[in-house]
Order: structure tokens, then sequence, then C-alpha cells
């Protein structure tokens, strides 16, 4: 049976659970899940690629997130979905969930300038997720390849990493070099590598 604790968030009165079993692969039951998270659990098992799971209640923050890891064993990602102006042109950004991120630098590398971050419905069209739910694996739902991967480096040449399987209520711990050699390949997707500054103190 697993056994769940409890922990305060920002100084709230809200209670986040999180199952402190560190799972591998899919749920044995599926009952309940979203069809959008279960669709992430049947494709990486077609892929054979491994991952471990932790569930929990819906962390939909960095602060969120960081609480989750010490049971994942990994890394959450930051997943920014951005655009630009027109909004003709979007991207999926992973980078270390710590890292400040200013639009400035990532503009100058990838030749788009006015970058934002993409609203609720776009992100929802394109990529088939909310905020707060943005994901790698959240690609698989973009037929028409209308948003461009963005890895910063750190991530990209990093070994196991974490991300949400289209919902926040769950976290996946998957192995870098499995997606890229794996996951992008099958969707026939090509990253876009950059690097970017970090200027936190000390």
């Amino acid at each position: 049976m697993a056994c769940r604790c409890a922990f305060f968030l920002f100084g709230k009165e809200d209670l986040m659970y999180i199952d402190t079993t560190l799972y591998t692969g899919r749920p044995a039951d599926c009952t309940g899940r979203l069809e959008k998270e279960v669709a992430c659990y049947d494709l990486l098992d077609a892929l054979g690629i491994s991952y471990q799971r932790v569930d929990h209640d819906a962390a939909d923050t960095i602060t969120a997130c960081e609480e989750v890891e010490g049971y994942l064993g990994a890394k959450i990602c930051k997943n920014l979905v951005l655009c630009n102006r027109q909004k003709t042109d979007f991207y999926l950004l992973l980078m270390d969930g710590e890292k400040p991120f200013h639009t400035k630098d990532l503009s100058k590398q990838i030749g788009s300038s006015r970058l934002s971050f993409a609203p609720p419905e776009e992100m929802e069209k394109y990529l088939g997720v909310t905020p707060g739910s943005a994901t790698i694996l959240a690609l698989m739902n973009d037929k028409e390849h209308k948003v461009r991967l963005v890895l910063d480096r750190s991530v990209a040449d990093g070994d196991v990493f974490g991300c949400h399987p289209c919902i926040n209520t769950s976290s996946l711990a998957l192995s870098m070099k499995e997606i890229r050699s794996k996951f992008l390949p099958h969707l026939g997707i090509e990253a876009m590598i950059v690097d970017l500054p970090d200027d936190r103190e000390g």
C-alpha cells in the first residue's frame, strides 16, 4: 500500500499530498486517469523508453515541483510555451527549473523577437495541455509541428530529467538520451539547442 505524506506550500492552509512510492512504469490501473496522460504511457512503452513515476496533487509551479523532486530523484524542468507577437511562431523551451528566464537571451539565439508566454488557448490547441502541465511529451499532440522544441544545453546534455505526463498530478523521471534518440526521432522533431546564461547570484 502506497504511503502518503503531506506538507504546507507557500505558507497557505492548503495541503499538497504526495504518494511517496516511486513507481516504475505506468499505473497498474489507469481508471480515472485522463486520456492524454494514458497516451503518454502508451507511447513511451511502445518506444521502449523506461521511466519512473510519482503521483501527487497538482504541482503547477516550480516550488511545488521541488517538493516532488525529492521522491522522484530527478530535477523537474521548467517548461515554457512561448510565441512571437504575431502568434505565428510557437516554442516549447525546456530549461533548468532554478535558472532565471529572460526573453531577450532566447530571442537572440532563435531569431525571434518580442517573445511572450503563449495564451492558454494556444497551448491547448497545439499541445493539448493547460498552464502548469506543459511538457516535452505534449509534442506528441502537435501533429502539424506548429511548436518548435528548444532545449537549453544544460538540459539537453543532462542525464535524467523530470516532467509531467501532460497533466501535473504525476511526474516522470526520463532519460534525456532516450528522449533524444527515440522519442524525438519518432515524432520527426529536431530540437534547437541554446545556451541560456545563468545569472543567479553566487
